[in-house]
C-alpha cells in the first residue's frame, strides 16, 4: 500500500486489538503522504498511567504533526482541520468511551461524525479497537460499551473506502484495494 493509494481512497479505517500495532501502522500510513498531517487525539488523561501512555504516543510520532485534542467534539475537530491536510483520528474507542461517560447522545454524536467525514475532501484515517473478539464483559456497562463500539465500527466501515485490520503489527486489507 502506498501513499498514492491512500490519497485516492478518502476514508481509511484501521482496526485492531489492544497493542496490535494499529496506531503505529496508521501513523506510518499517513506520513507516507505529503504534509500537512493533523493528529486528532481523543484520549483524556485522568490518571498517571494515561498521562504516560499519551506521552509515549507523542514521543513515538514523527516530527511535523499538528495535534488537535478532541475527547468529545470530534466532528468539530475534523471540520477544523486544514482543507488540504491528511487527518488521523486516534482513536474512536476512547472517543466513544468519553461520549458514553458524558452527557452526550451516542446516535447524534455518531451522525455528526459521519457528516464531518463526508465533508472532508482529503484523506482521513480513523483508528479503533475491535473489542468484540474477546470475552463477554461481566458488567452491563461493559456489555453496553462493547455493543456500542461494534455498532460504531460497522457504521464507519460502511462509509470507509478501505478497512484494514492489524494483527501483531501486520495489516490485513478487509475492504478496498490492496
Amino acid at each position: 500500500m502506498t501513499g498514492t493509494d491512500l490519497e485516492d481512497e478518502g476514508i481509511t479505517f484501521v482496526l485492531g486489538g489492544a497493542r496490535s500495532g494499529k496506531s503505529r501502522f496508521a501513523e506510518s500510513f499517513v506520513t507516507s503522504l505529503p504534509r500537512p498531517w493533523v493528529y486528532i487525539a481523543t484520549a483524556e488523561a485522568h490518571d498517571d498511567e494515561m498521562v504516560a501512555r499519551i506521552a509515549e504516543h507523542r514521543a513515538q510520532r514523527e516530527a511535523g504533526w499538528q495535534t488537535l485534542e478532541a475527547p468529545h467534539d470530534l466532528h468539530d475537530a475534523i471540520g477544523a482541520a486544514p482543507k488540504g491536510a491528511v487527518v488521523l483520528v486516534d482513536c474512536l474507542t476512547l472517543w466513544l468511551s468519553n461520549i458514553m461517560h458524558g452527557p452526550y447522545d451516542i446516535e447524534q454524536a455518531t451522525t455528526r461524525l459521519e457528516q464531518a467525514l463526508h465533508a472532508r475532501e482529503n484523506a482521513t484515517v480513523l483508528v479503533s479497537n475491535e473489542v468484540g473478539l474477546g470475552l463477554v464483559p461481566e458488567t452491563p456497562l461493559g456489555r453496553a460499551f462493547r455493543d456500542a463500539q461494534g455498532r460504531l465500527n460497522q457504521r464507519i466501515a460502511a462509509i470507509a473506502s478501505r478497512v484494514i485490520f492489524v494483527v501483531a503489527g501486520q495489516p490485513l486489507v478487509v475492504k478496498g484495494n490492496t
